[in-house]
């Protein structure tokens, strides 16, 4: 991992969420059924019975990011200054829908985040090399149509390499645990300890 300080540095909310967010417990194989939008899908979670369609059919099920629901138009914001690298829209079911992949440098180190399921206006606006501020709008929650079928929330994933494109595995093979947390460092690092 980057020798990043985190502990020194100072975050925007991704998502600014109300005192009633719940978090949840994928773990269990039941559907979620939370009594209120605002919700935490947790980080280094397996989720059995959970990804179902063609696009997991490798049996992928540990989760490497964390979740943000909220309402279908709910801003996403910077948590630190930074420039796009990728944005586009990953149209498979299942998969994330509208995407933006934005650098950061963060104690002379770069760390990338990955924002999925977001509208589709979200990643109209932007392009590859626009830079912004922490705080700033990058884009909404998407709705199902839009977002790759999902509830409405934001898939957040920390990497330390680039990816290619506006995409990166939102979960991996449990077999494959020890090396994808190293390559995708806890979201709470930024988020701070939401669960």
């Amino acid at each position: 991992m980057p020798p990043i300080d985190w502990s020194s540095q100072r975050f925007h909310p991704v998502v600014v969420l109300p005192p009633q967010t719940v978090v949840l417990d994928l773990s269990t194989g039941e559907p979620p059924n939370p009594p209120s939008p605002w919700s935490i899908g947790r980080y280094d979670e397996v989720r059995p019975g959970m990804y179902t369609t063609a696009l997991f059919e490798d049996g992928r099920c540990l989760h490497v990011g964390a979740d943000l629901g909220g309402p279908v138009g709910t801003a996403v914001h910077a948590f630190a200054d930074g420039h796009i690298v990728h944005c586009g829209f990953n149209p498979a079911d299942g998969d994330y829908g509208h995407v933006l992949v934005t650098e950061h440098v963060l104690d002379g180190e770069s760390i990338y985040a990955l924002f999925g399921h977001l509208s589709a206006a979200s990643s109209a606006r932007w392009r590859a090399g626009q830079a912004f501020e922490a705080g700033d709008v990058l884009g909404w929650l998407g709705d199902r149509a839009e977002n790759g079928g999902w509830a409405p929330h934001v898939h957040f994933q920390l990497a330390i390499e680039r990816p290619e494109t506006h995409d990166m595995p939102g979960t991996v093979l449990a077999e494959h645990r020890a090396q994808a947390l190293i390559a995708y460092p806890d979201p709470r690092l930024v988020l701070g300890p939401l669960w």
